[in-house]
């Protein structure tokens, strides 16, 4: 049964674009779809991290509004991290999914035990992922891969009944 979902963020949480305003801010577009099968997902006992390469303030931000307990930033070797997880929450491959949209994701994606990318994830990513969303990053490719996981496990209608 899946107890963790982590997720990557530029391509997988954003449509993978960096818009810069005029004080040279840098913003990220996340769909609010994604967030909210986050949100409701841990009604349901599932949790969630964000492993990734990228740091920003914004991102803080974004995981604390959706209650996302785990938060690594500024990560190069995300496998690191995946292990260190798994020994500190006491979880087998098998209870954790990952979902990534590059190349830097291949690693971890293999060490998860339900693995998905968007539909515009590197082709390389495609030839073995579990789950290959209908949507691009940014675009609800994320709340799709909850949903999948949701109803592969037998939670889909307890999901249904804790949304808000």
């Amino acid at each position: 049964m899946i107890k963790l979902i982590l997720l990557d963020v530029d391509g997988t949480l954003t449509d993978g674009g960096i818009y810069l305003g005029n004080s040279g801010e840098e913003l990220k577009k996340f769909n609010v779809k994604d967030g909210y099968a986050i949100v409701n997902s841990q009604k349901v006992g599932i949790e969630f991290g964000i492993i990734t390469g990228a740091e920003s303030e914004l991102l803080k931000n974004r995981a604390k509004k959706l209650k996302i307990k785990y938060l690594y930033q500024g990560i190069s070797e995300k496998t690191l991290v995946l292990k260190e997880i798994m020994k500190n929450l006491n979880l087998k491959k098998e209870e954790i999914a990952y979902m990534g949209d590059d190349l830097n994701d291949i690693k971890i994606m293999k060490m998860a035990g339900f693995c998905g990318t968007p539909l515009d994830g590197a082709n390389e990513l495609k030839e073995f992922a579990d789950f290959i969303s209908t949507k691009n990053g940014g675009d609800g490719a994320v709340r799709e891969f909850i949903e999948t996981i949701l109803k592969k496990e037998n939670l889909f209608q307890k999901f249904l009944e804790n949304v808000e």
